[in-house]
């Protein structure tokens, strides 16, 4: 059965509280750590630093974003890459995954959406699936729930007739500046949403998934080198991509592919409802670009990797897309 808005509205509440907790450390606490700040990158159209100081609320509303994240790539010509395909996208209703939708739908295939609470978010990114010629589905709930994550593909397989790309890109992420200030509540948190999730969503879609179909895992940057506020989150996020290698040899025999894309920092609403007013003005500063990425410099990677044009001889590669070497 699918989460209700009910059983959403308590996990929201739940990460909001986690949010305010480390809120109200922090307060308490004098100075701060300062990003090492580099040479900014060559003239570009994408904004570079400082970024508007911007604060919001667990799980963060893409449309508040000032400037708003670029998602629609339009020098990327589609050419039927994913035609006929069906593809079901967590996490989907905004940033990475609302920039993958989009690139999805314009190679040709149909795309629902798992989203936690964000409904216009959600309707948004709906519109220009739609508006790329293909079908869109959104499906509201909880990926940290198994019978959600069962439903969500039920109700996809019924909707488009077949599943055959699996992106798991739902995350929850809460900094702290001690292993001491994570409490078991945060903790339980990034790991039910982020490994417990990818779980769940694999285990569902398998039955559905065979030769020439493909899952695609949002890794990242911290979990190959780690990050000293983010302990828990980058634990979860090389934990998934280990998973990712793992799995691939686990579905090879089957024709399914299994790979990650690891980003660095991109403009989307997870790190505002992370980070301070003040840290979001440098966030990205200190990648090789000097700025974060937008979305829509991530979704080719993922485009690539599900397409089996590109990609049928690739599988348990993690993707790095971090704007240069990083260590």
């Amino acid at each position: 059965m699918t989460s209700t808005k009910g059983t959403t509205k308590t996990t929201v509440e739940r990460q909001r509280a986690i949010q305010m907790a480390t809120d109200r450390d922090e307060k308490s606490k004098a100075g701060s750590k300062v990003a090492k700040s580099k040479k900014p990158a060559p003239a570009t159209d994408k904004p570079l630093n400082p970024l508007p100081a911007q604060h919001q609320k667990k799980p963060g509303n893409e449309q508040a974003l000032d400037p708003r994240p670029q998602f629609m790539a339009p020098s990327y010509a589609g050419s039927g890459k994913l035609a006929g395909m069906t593809a079901l996208i967590t996490g989907g209703d905004s940033g990475i995954g609302r920039a993958v939708a989009v690139l999805f739908a314009r190679e040709g295939a149909d795309v629902a959406i798992v989203y936690l609470s964000e409904d216009a978010d959600a309707e948004e990114t709906r519109d220009y699936v739609e508006g790329e010629g293909q079908r869109c589905l959104l499906i509201r709930g909880d990926v940290r729930e198994p019978a959600f994550c069962r439903d969500a593909v039920a109700r996809t397989v019924k909707a488009f007739g077949k599943l055959s790309v699996l992106v798991n890109n739902a995350a929850f992420q809460e900094h702290a500046d001690s292993i001491e200030d994570i409490t078991e509540e945060h903790f339980d948190e990034t790991l039910r949403t982020n490994l417990y999730g990818y779980f769940h969503m694999v285990k569902a879609a398998s039955p559905h998934l065979g030769s020439g179909c493909s899952i695609i895992n949002t890794g990242s940057e911290t979990g190959l080198f780690g990050n000293d506020r983010l302990l828990d989150y980058s634990m979860t996020k090389g934990g998934i991509h280990a998973f990712t290698k793992a799995l691939a040899s686990n579905m090879v025999s089957r024709g399914v592919r299994v790979n990650a894309v690891a980003p660095g920092p991109v403009w989307t609403p997870l790190n505002p409802a992370d980070k301070s007013a003040e840290q979001v003005r440098d966030f990205g500063k200190s990648s090789a670009m000097g700025r974060p990425a937008q979305p829509e410099e991530l979704a080719p990677a993922y485009v690539f990797l599900a397409a089996p044009s590109c990609a049928s001889y690739i599988n348990g590669a993690v993707l790095p897309v971090m704007g240069g070497p990083t260590s």
